[in-house]
């Protein structure tokens, strides 16, 4: 087997994603929408790219991708505080979700489309992109908002809601009309849920010691196993791989070893995730998108009203005011992973053609818009409020915010499994600390240091240049 031009066109192929991906980091743009925009620049469709290169060489690599996704956001699930705060995440999460779904829904059919397609495109619109969310939240400097805990907490029935729908979805797709056969398929989708979910609330310290060795190379083969494995019983459950990935995940988080898979894993999922958010852009053309332009333009101005609409109903129901409205808004109207998810499973289902394109400029649009109005969304109320804050003000408040952060994890007591990847660890922290939003921070910034006019502060400073040599030292998730 000769695979030589095949690896120089892959080996180039990432070249142009790194150099993209340099000049999207200028302008705060996430990874998802350059590795779409690579691949659409190297689609057989296009010609664009004067090496010739078929996806088919990289499909299993780009299906390893997606269960790396889904297992990782698996295991950043935390069930324990989900269950704990569960009536005041599912009111804000439901909500959300409820308003852009029940509209995305009847949207599908109002641009002509079928039951299955609406509700695909209904899913597409319903949820954000968690890991963008995330990224977003840790560049931005915003986990100390008060904000923060409320949008966290509404990813966090987004990861539940996807896996159960998913596992409906699968079942609409299957193609199966006679009533009995439908409810006995959802009877296992849901059964296989109940029982990872309920082994992951229950049986942590049982998998924490069948899991156990020290030897990295051992345990990373050991997770990647378990991970393509129950991608592979999801499958043939009829849940898809994504969701085994994703419970597997569930499990594995619940366990002591949770930080250090995360830490291991990381590396694995940001590569293998390029795949297949390459793969998914070999598979669109360009001259489809002018079928779809329309309909990707409405949806896209519904998602940002909906989120509008959703953010400051949120925002209300958490008592927080406008602006936090706002924050929550441009943050959780980002798309990506899941709606190209839901095309990929449309087309292996033979719906209409039109949904991958149409997923694919939707992403594309929503995951470039979304981080430049997050970064600018300060401004942004400020001009709809009416409200103005010097920008000096805004970076003491957060810089004093992060001085409480660190002075507090210089105080605890260290932790064998500290969590590798800081960023991710410090947004679990914020959404464990007000769980719905509710509360207000365990510590006033404005209480704590009350010369708040003051030009300098030097525990802020002192805190500000540790945490910029900690963050050159560990890589922030790409997603």
């Amino acid at each position: 087997m000769h695979l030589g031009e095949e690896l120089v066109v892959l080996g180039l192929l990432l070249l142009i994603a790194y150099v993209l991906g340099r000049l999207g980091k200028l302008i705060g743009l996430p990874a998802i929408p350059i590795y779409m925009i690579v691949g659409l620049i190297a689609s057989p469709y296009t010609g664009w790219f004067p090496l010739s290169f078929d996806s088919a060489n990289i499909q299993l690599i780009a299906v390893f991708g997606l269960i790396l996704l889904l297992f990782n956001l698996g295991l950043e699930f935390d069930l324990d505080e989900f269950v704990s705060n569960a009536g005041k995440l599912l009111i804000s999460g439901g909500s959300y979700i409820l308003v852009n779904m029940s509209v995305g829904f009847a949207f599908g059919f109002l641009v002509g489309w079928g039951t299955r397609e609406a509700l695909i495109i209904a899913g597409m619109t319903a949820t954000s992109s968690s890991a963008i969310v995330t990224k977003l939240l840790i560049e931005l400097k915003r986990l100390p908002n008060r904000e923060t805990p409320m949008i966290l907490g509404v990813t966090v029935v987004e990861d539940i809601f996807i896996a159960i729908y998913l596992a409906i979805v699968s079942v609409v797709l299957s193609g199966e009309t006679e009533i009995w056969p439908v409810v006995g398929k959802l009877g296992v989708a849901f059964l296989f849920l109940v029982v990872m979910f309920s082994l992951a609330r229950f049986g942590g310290k049982l998998v924490s010691r069948l899991i156990r060795t020290k030897d990295d190379e051992l345990f990373t083969i050991l997770f990647f196993g378990l991970a393509v494995l129950f991608g592979g019983i999801g499958e043939l459950l009829g849940v898809t791989d994504a969701i085994g990935a994703f419970l597997i995940g569930l499990v594995l988080g619940a366990t002591r070893f949770r930080s250090r898979i995360e830490s291991l894993s990381l590396p694995m999922r940001d590569l293998f995730g390029a795949f297949f958010f390459l793969n998914f852009g070999l598979a669109l053309n360009i001259a489809e998108f002018g079928s779809v332009v329309g309909t990707v333009l409405l949806a896209v101005l519904m998602t940002m009203v909906l989120n509008t609409v959703a953010g400051q109903f949120v925002a209300w129901i958490n008592g927080l005011g406008p602006q936090a409205g706002i924050n929550a808004t441009v943050i959780l109207q980002n798309r990506g992973e899941f709606a190209l998810i839901l095309a990929t499973l449309s087309l292996s289902a033979g719906l209409d053609p039109r949904i991958v394109p149409f997923a694919g400029l939707y992403v594309l649009i929503m995951s470039i818009v979304g981080p430049i109005l997050a970064a600018n969304s300060e401004r942004i109320g400020a001009v709809i409020l009416g409200t103005k804050k010097k920008k000096a003000d805004v970076a003491r408040d957060r810089s004093r915010a992060e001085a409480i952060a660190l002075m507090e994890a210089a105080t605890a007591e260290p932790d064998a499994d500290a969590d590798a990847v800081p960023g991710r660890s410090a947004a679990r922290q914020a959404g464990r600390s007000t769980a719905g939003g509710t509360e207000e921070p365990a510590v006033d910034p404005a209480q704590e240091f009350p010369d708040a006019d003051d030009e300098t502060d030097p525990v802020a400073e002192q805190a500000e240049q540790q945490s910029d040599v900690h963050t050159r030292r560990v890589r922030d998730p790409e997603y």
